[in-house]
């Protein structure tokens, strides 16, 4: 699918088509909503809208991103209302059915250029963390919540935070995939940090499924 992508926006790669295949697993309700996470150019909110979602709401912090997405759902002809935010502090009005979310996880803290469609921090926490404490808050009494996030950012950490909140987690896709341009170029820090060994050039990325069920508060 080509989308329209200014510069500056995430450009749809291996982690969004890995949670593209994740969702089509998911069967929506009858009359869902659903919320796009860090929309980018919309591809996962596009496809939402094409599945029979009966509304979706994509969220970005970019108003470049949130452009991209109004645009490539209006050539389309598809539902789908954008919406500048921070989920992590001002999340959108819930509930929603499905959250669909791919966040920036690359562990960085060093000096040089930095960029906030990846860059996430020392430990590539910075948004997962905030975004997964504020999942329990926007989830439907039967939602669900796919993540798709690197091997380097932790996966454990992510899965510890939404089983604490009482969702059911699982992994539901993995993927070996090579070190993009951004990695190769983190090598080094990631080397020194202790987060790959001496010459890894591959990254595992995860997508995580969280649900809230009837016993869920």
């Amino acid at each position: 699918m080509l989308l329209l992508r200014p510069p500056g926006v995430y450009r749809p790669q291996d982690d969004t088509e890995l949670l593209s295949e994740a969702f089509t697993r998911v069967t929506l309700p009858s009359g869902a909503r659903v919320l796009d996470v860090g929309t980018g150019t919309g591809a996962l909110a596009l496809a939402a809208a094409r599945a029979g979602a009966r509304e979706v709401v994509a969220v970005d912090v970019s108003r470049r991103a949130l452009a991209a997405a109004w645009i490539n759902a209006r050539l389309r002809g598809l539902p789908v209302r954008v919406h500048r935010t921070d989920v992590a502090t001002v999340p959108p009005s819930g509930p929603f059915d499905l959250v669909l979310a791919n966040p920036p996880y690359v562990p960085w803290s060093g000096s040089g250029s930095a960029s906030r469609r990846w860059d996430a921090g020392d430990d590539g926490r910075a948004v997962i963390d905030p975004l997964c404490a504020a999942i329990p808050g926007l989830l439907s009494e039967r939602g669900c919540f796919l993540l798709v996030q690197s091997s380097l950012s932790g996966v454990d950490p992510t899965l510890t935070t939404l089983a604490d909140a009482g969702l059911k987690t699982s992994i539901v896709a993995r993927r070996p995939v090579p070190f993009g341009p951004v990695l190769r170029g983190r090598a080094r820090y990631l080397e020194q940090r202790g987060l790959i060994a001496d010459g890894q050039r591959e990254e595992e990325l995860v997508v995580i499924r969280a649900d809230r069920t009837e016993r869920t508060g």
